[in-house]
């Protein structure tokens, strides 16, 4: 499997930037581990934390895990809820990751990844643009004609507005040679939704991490134009393959509650460390197609930091930041 990166401008950096987090040994099991997945569910933030909970009991790392789902606002709202709850609690995870660095930036979120306690991050994954199996455009460049043609006629569909869907939507928009502010970007409310909405038609074209479609298009009730990715993957064309020049991959990773001590989070990173090397964690690589790309504590930390920056360079480079 090829590996799923972030943008070519920053992998090499990736790469060097930070050395590996060597966290302690956990001194035991924690009793029952409080998952905040800030979406609704079936998208990619509940796939993952469902994922990372079933491995971490199958490590026995924790005895049960609660989830609560609070979407909206590119996870900003679960996260303001976090932030408030959760304060002090060693037991208690966020899920989050690129989507919510844009849609902070973006909507100007009172609340931000500041505020919390930086865990590991945990996979990277191409995206994949879609249509409906009865659409008129068979492949990326139909879409693209048509795009050009009259950019407000094709809708885009993928996750909240800021995130790692709308970008691409973006940079698609840039590389053909549309102005970005011309996108029509419909944000689903959750990957229920979003599934819905394009398998009955309602939209153009559809975008999310390769795992959140892969099935539908198995089935045939979506077709795969394109991923972001250097080249083809999972037997779909890359956009650069295509002529679109744009490869970007998308993050995700869990953050720690407020005001927690150094030690309870190296206590944290070392479960989920833990739970990434068992056998139900690869098996969940596998069937969603993610790459693992961890990196806990402080190395995690610095690169939250790093890419809060970036995001915020792009979506201003885009007009989508005012």
């Amino acid at each position: 499997m090829n590996r799923r990166g972030f943008t070519l401008a920053t992998a090499a950096a990736l790469v060097a930037a930070h050395a590996p987090f060597a966290p302690p040994a956990f001194a035991q099991a924690i009793g029952t581990l409080k998952m905040m997945i800030p979406a609704n569910p079936g998208g990619g933030w509940d796939q993952t934390a469902r994922a990372l909970a079933a491995a971490m009991q199958s490590a026995k790392v924790v005895q049960s895990v609660s989830f609560d789902n609070k979407g909206g606002a590119a996870g900003t709202i679960g996260l303001a809820q976090f932030v408030n709850s959760a304060k002090g609690d060693p037991n208690a995870l966020l899920m989050g990751g690129m989507v919510m660095v844009g849609g902070i930036e973006l909507q100007k979120s009172p609340v931000n990844l500041t505020m919390v306690t930086p865990i590991a991050r945990l996979t990277s994954e191409y995206l994949v643009v879609v249509v409906p199996a009865n659409s008129p455009y068979k492949s990326m460049a139909d879409l693209v004609a048509a795009f050009k043609a009259d950019p407000g006629k094709v809708s885009w569909h993928g996750g909240s507005a800021g995130g790692s869907d709308h970008i691409l939507a973006g940079l698609i928009a840039r590389a053909v040679g549309v102005d970005p502010a011309k996108v029509n970007y419909v944000a689903a409310k959750g990957g229920g939704d979003q599934v819905a909405n394009i398998v009955g038609g309602h939209v153009t074209a559809g975008i999310a991490g390769l795992g959140e479609f892969a099935e539908h298009v198995k089935g045939g009730r979506m077709r795969a134009l394109a991923v972001s990715a250097p080249a083809k993957e999972g037997g779909v064309p890359s956009l650069k393959e295509q002529g679109v020049d744009v490869v970007l991959g998308n993050w995700r990773g869990v953050f720690g509650a407020p005001g927690i001590t150094t030690a309870q989070r190296d206590a944290l990173v070392a479960a989920v460390k833990t739970a990434t090397e068992s056998p139900a964690w690869k098996e969940s690589l596998a069937k969603y197609g993610w790459d693992p790309v961890f990196l806990g504590g402080d190395a995690y930390k610095a690169f939250v930091e790093d890419d809060t920056k970036r995001i915020s360079a792009i979506l201003a480079s885009l007009g989508l930041k005012k």
